[in-house]
């Protein structure tokens, strides 16, 4: 038996909780067009996604190590596929819509720079208004892909989709659930993957963790993540929105504070991030001063919209390219 649309939309008020959104009950996208026989609105938001060029860009765009000697390290797009898992076992714990749920996880980085939180820094501070890589995000997936045969740009995606990105970090709330579950599955999934990588690097050991936060979220990476995951489940269980309970949150809080001190700001992790800031804030200046310089594609968008256009060139980058423009264009010939 085939299951197409309508039968799956059926099925999703069959199993989901009435506080579920549900694919049938979309807002819709602001480009109005037909439904797909097979596929619910979410379903198909998620593939819009998956095979964008932006999506692609993110296996070449740093989580926390700059040019990472191993294999294992993570990348902006392993980050990604870690925190959509994390996302629809917490929804489909609480029967809430899973494909809404990945489809925003998927999206939830797209706008991040090259150099991770050091790239996005170096453009806040150069670029008139600042920089915010969840406002940049939407703008990815509204305006900045382009698909060939259509008459506008972006991917045309729904509301509910928008919303759970942009709404996805900082103290901003998405209007749906399966938007909140981002926020706390980005966290759960950074917090616990730098630490490995950090173990791994030799900047951190298990045993230099503060001892209380592991005594009550678990020694271990996979018991971390149990005990967090299950926490969100449990606590937001009566579906009035997506929490933690106050001690395993606190803890979480604490863990990504300890982050912050002893890895995030660390000298030997950070060593490139001066570097790779200037880089980043010499090529903004490069392409402000000389626009036709970008490629074809951004230089006719800066035609309407000015400088908007030279911050999206350089947050679209990954990192190599980043470098290699840079080699191209303010290093002499001489000195490569």
């Amino acid at each position: 038996m085939i299951v197409n649309r309508r039968a799956y939309e059926k099925l999703e008020h069959d199993i989901l909780s009435p506080a579920a959104t549900f694919s049938d009950s979309s807002l819709g996208r602001k480009q109005p067009e037909p439904e797909d026989e097979y596929r619910t609105i979410f379903q198909r938001d998620r593939d819009r996604i998956i095979h964008s060029k932006a999506f692609r860009r993110l296996k070449h765009k740093t989580q926390v190590f700059l040019s990472p000697e191993g294999d294992h390290y993570r990348t902006r797009l392993t980050h990604t596929l870690e925190v959509s898992q994390i996302a629809r076992s917490i929804a489909r714990a609480l029967r809430l819509n899973e494909d809404l749920a990945e489809a925003i996880t998927l999206a939830h980085d797209l706008g991040h720079t090259p150099f991770g939180h050091c790239g996005e820094r170096a453009l806040n501070q150069v670029h008139p208004g600042g920089f915010d890589h969840s406002q940049q995000s939407v703008r990815v997936v509204e305006f900045l892909e382009r698909r060939p045969n259509k008459l506008y740009n972006g991917l045309n995606l729904s509301y509910e989709v928008l919303d759970g990105i942009a709404n996805h970090s900082g103290n901003r709330q998405a209007a749906t659930l399966e938007g909140q579950i981002c926020k706390y599955a980005d966290r759960i999934a950074y917090i616990n993957h730098d630490i490995d990588d950090a173990i791994r690097a030799g900047i951190l050991t298990n045993e230099q963790l503060d001892q209380d936060i592991l005594h009550i979220l678990g020694p271990t990476n996979s018991v971390r993540l149990s005990t967090m995951i299950e926490d969100v489940i449990l606590s937001s269980s009566a579906l009035e929105k997506i929490t933690m309970s106050p001690q395993i949150g606190q803890a979480m809080l604490d863990l990504r504070e300890y982050l912050f001190d002893h890895l995030y700001y660390n000298p030997i992790a950070k060593s490139e991030e001066v570097r790779a800031e200037r880089l980043v804030q010499l090529l903004y200046e490069f392409f402000r001063d000389s626009p036709d310089q970008m490629s074809q594609e951004y230089f006719a968008d800066y035609q309407t919209y000015g400088i908007e256009s030279v911050k999206d060139y350089i947050a679209g980058m990954t990192d190599r390219y980043a470098v290699n423009r840079f080699k191209e264009l303010l290093i002499p010939q001489f000195w490569q």
